[in-house]
């Protein structure tokens, strides 16, 4: 398996927050799969998921604190995390 093979993503809780989310990584990011699981939504995107505040504010229609505000919502992750005031993204392993 290679890491392009790999899915990388967010887990989230369900809410409002959760859905700009979402919307965003599906904007920004190509076969974007989410799996209701529950209690929480399962987001996979192959090898990179990225997604912006800019793009969740969008969606959300109020301010989105990176990373505060995902990390509330996000009890667990696939991938490698890195997380500024403006961008998230989740890398395959290398």
């Amino acid at each position: 398996m290679t890491t392009a093979d790999v899915r990388v993503g967010p887990v989230l809780v369900e809410g409002d927050e959760s859905d700009a989310v979402i919307a965003a990584i599906r904007e920004l990011n190509a076969d974007v799969a989410v799996r209701d699981r529950g209690a929480y939504l399962r987001v996979e995107v192959p090898h990179r998921c990225v997604v912006t505040r800019a793009a969740i504010e969008r969606g959300l229609g109020r301010p989105f604190e990176l990373p505060a505000a995902l990390e509330r919502i996000m009890p667990s992750f696939a991938g490698v995390f890195s997380v500024s005031a403006d961008m998230a993204s989740w890398e395959a392993r290398r």
